[in-house]
């Protein structure tokens, strides 16, 4: 009998059960698919950002070294090496994850985890031989698939989603991505700075919709240099596949029709939770209709003695969400009391320039209510934006009219994936746009820019513009 079995081996699987099995609990962890690690490390997080680097230093080469006072001659793209690479990446943080498991002595099953009852689990294996296992708590960590529309029909050759998308054979003359939100970006960015065209089509007024305003126009204004075209506020209606070319049919907002000719379509509208074969009815766990696991605010489903985290329950589908459920989960089961602020979980697009974002956005701000004083910092003002040639870009900082506490902040430009850290840190404290204001950040350094941010938004002090 284990005290913790895990369904799932993503990011808030496998980082729950070491929890676990720091705290003392016998733990064992089921995953479906041959390799450790979930979407995130297999098809998702990790495999992305390796092309995205990869993209990003070839970009860099063909642009902007020449400038750097670096001449190249016969540049040219190896996309078999890049894709290799890629590879190589995931390989190394999957081995990675199953060495922690052997470290942890948790018991690792692979096979197709279902519920038999509330704590007994049936793993069927890829050779049709089944085990059963037992446990006193159970948690369903079986993350989320990409989504469809149900007129689309996905080939997974030229009609595909972001897993066919790493691993294409060439590099698309004409990419047609179906969604402006954060993966079909990354990945658009990625071919677009190989040489493709690459046009986003979204329902939306805005591309990355989630986040606030500001971001998803200057992202545009950054990926337009780049060649990429933006069909917004266009609704698609049809995707039809003729031999080697892939016509997207959509819908402006005055009716009229506007058809995109191509040889790839990515469709990228999100991802759905995935609970497929897990017999959730026999442990008397209840799925919405949105096919959410429905838990409490300690992650409990309708069963007393079974959890669910990540994309498969409500809120963003995030790894590090999951990650920080996952040990939520852990902790309480060993009897601590472990909190989650989700409004301080950070989201990250990781084009570039980069995008990131934590607390509320200026449109929530408003819908709400509440009084706010607002401070921007352009990275063109920034000496060592400059120095590196990435002036893209703002920090956007919004602190309580009143207490001056810091109440969201959003960075587009260099490296805001990592700076966004310290505006997590401000937050989760408390600290005031004063606060951040009278912190010596090093010179120079990106992070200045939000240092200065913050000066704007308090009495409009910003030093260097």
């Amino acid at each position: 009998m284990y005290d913790l079995i895990v369904i799932g081996s993503g990011p808030g699987g496998y980082v729950a059960a070491i929890r676990a099995a720091q705290l003392g609990l016998k733990t064992a962890i089921i995953e479906k698919y041959s390799t450790l690690g979930g979407t995130c490390l297999n098809v998702g997080c990790i495999p992305s950002k390796a092309l995205l680097d990869s993209s990003e230093h070839y970009h860099n080469a063909a642009h902007t070294f020449k400038n750097h006072g670096i001449d190249l001659k016969d540049l040219k793209v190896n996309f078999k090496q890049m894709i290799e690479r890629k590879r190589e990446v995931v390989k190394q943080n999957v081995e990675g994850i199953q060495y922690l498991m052997k470290k942890n002595k948790i018991d690792v099953f692979q096979g197709l985890g279902s519920f038999k009852n509330k704590n007994t689990v049936s793993i069927a294996k890829e050779d049709g031989k089944k085990e059963e296992i037992e446990g006193k708590n159970i948690l369903i960590a079986t993350g989320s698939k990409p989504a469809s529309l149900p007129f689309i029909s996905l080939d997974k050759e030229r009609i595909i989603t972001s897993t066919e998308a790493l691993e294409l054979k060439e590099v698309p003359k004409h990419l047609i991505i179906i969604g402006g939100g954060v993966i079909g970006l990354e990945l658009g960015s990625v071919y677009a700075r190989l040489g493709a065209k690459v046009s986003v089509v979204e329902y939306l007024d805005s591309i990355i919709p989630t986040m606030d305003k500001t971001m998803g126009k200057e992202l545009q204004k950054s990926l337009k240099k780049l060649g990429m075209e933006f069909y917004l506020k266009h609704k698609v209606t049809g995707v039809e596949k003729k031999g080697k070319e892939v016509t997207v049919t959509a819908q402006t907002s005055k009716e009229e029709t506007v058809n995109l000719k191509g040889d790839y379509v990515l469709v990228s509208i999100g991802r759905k939770p995935y609970t497929e074969g897990l017999n959730t009815e026999a442990a008397g766990v209840k799925v919405n209709d949105k096919g959410q696991v429905e838990v409490d605010e300690h992650l409990k489903t309708s069963a007393d003695n079974i959890y669910a985290i990540g994309d498969v329950v409500k809120g963003a589908m995030l790894a590090h969400k999951a990650e920080e459920e996952g040990v939520f989960v852990a902790e309480k089961l060993a009897g601590q009391k472990p909190h989650i602020n989700y409004l301080l979980i950070p989201g990250v697009v990781y084009t570039w320039p980069e995008v990131a974002s934590v607390g509320y956005t200026e449109e929530q701000l408003k819908e709400k209510g509440v009084k706010y004083k607002s401070g921007k910092f352009p990275f063109m003002a920034s000496g060592r934006a400059r120095a590196s040639g990435d002036t893209d870009g703002l920090v956007k900082v919004m602190a309580d009219a009143e207490t001056d506490e810091i109440l969201g902040v959003h960075m587009i430009g260099p490296r805001t994936a990592d700076m966004i850290a310290e505006a997590v840190v401000a937050m989760e404290y408390r600290a005031s746009a004063e606060d951040i204001s009278r912190m010596s950040h090093a010179h120079p350094t990106y992070t200045e820019a939000f240092r200065e941010a913050c000066l704007a938004a308090t009495d409009n002090r910003a030093l260097h513009v």
